[in-house]
């Protein structure tokens, strides 16, 4: 191992790999901490009842926020870091974090509240895929050079290399269970609810019929 990347303690004698620890920290710590507030701000939607408030739009925009994060992450996964792929994620980030704003005015000027605790959850999840990235800029510092360059002289700085060798198909796999579990179902839950109260207002408001969808009173 290189000076660059061990760090040596004179008490112990022990040395730590500086770029697998901070692969470790990406992997099992940064990531997985994503689920967490994600599960937290559907509760926050579920509580304030979006479906009657900001409804399918604003569910909508929390769809769009989950691809934002979610393309950039998987594309992460299962390729090199290179200038392509910062690129893409820098790209997500800052998607990420201007529909995030446009998902706060949008809740801000309905009726749904917005609770201390929801804004802090918003915290959490706008600032870690800024975490993730600068994360792996420290890990790959000749990426983040080639990018500055235009990836000049790098003939695979524009196109996406698989890793070689893969993560390891158990690390993937409680990947996707846990974005199936704490994302999908959770999200797709809330899409689905706030698209039946949608249907239902629409059916409330048809000629000759009252605000609850029943036809209304022969006078």
């Amino acid at each position: 191992m290189s000076g660059a990347t061990v760090a040596r303690t004179a008490a112990t004698g022990v040395s730590v790999d500086v770029g697998e620890a901070t692969t470790r920290y990406v992997m099992y710590g940064l990531l997985p901490s994503w689920f967490v507030p994600g599960v937290a701000d559907w509760v926050m939607h579920r509580r304030t009842r979006i479906e009657e408030t900001t409804g399918l739009k604003e569910s909508l925009i929390h769809s769009l926020m989950m691809a934002e994060v979610g393309i950039p992450i998987a594309l992460s996964l299962r390729h090199h870091v290179n200038p392509l792929l910062l690129s893409v994620q820098l790209a997500g980030a800052a998607a990420h974090e201007a529909t995030a704003l446009w998902d706060v005015r949008t809740a801000h000027r309905s009726d749904r509240e917005v609770r201390p605790v929801e804004q802090h959850i918003h915290s959490f999840l706008e600032s870690l895929p800024f975490g993730a990235i600068a994360s792996l800029m420290c890990l790959h510092p000749d990426q983040v050079r080639s990018l500055l360059r235009g990836g000049r002289g790098d003939p695979d700085a524009w196109r996406f290399v698989p890793r070689r060798p893969p993560l390891p198909r158990g690390y993937l796999a409680g990947i996707a269970a846990a974005i199936g579990v704490c994302v999908l179902l959770p999200y797709g839950e809330e899409l689905l609810r706030c698209g039946r109260a949608a249907v239902r207002r629409r059916k409330g408001r048809r000629p000759g019929r009252g605000a609850d969808g029943r036809a209304a009173p022969e006078r």
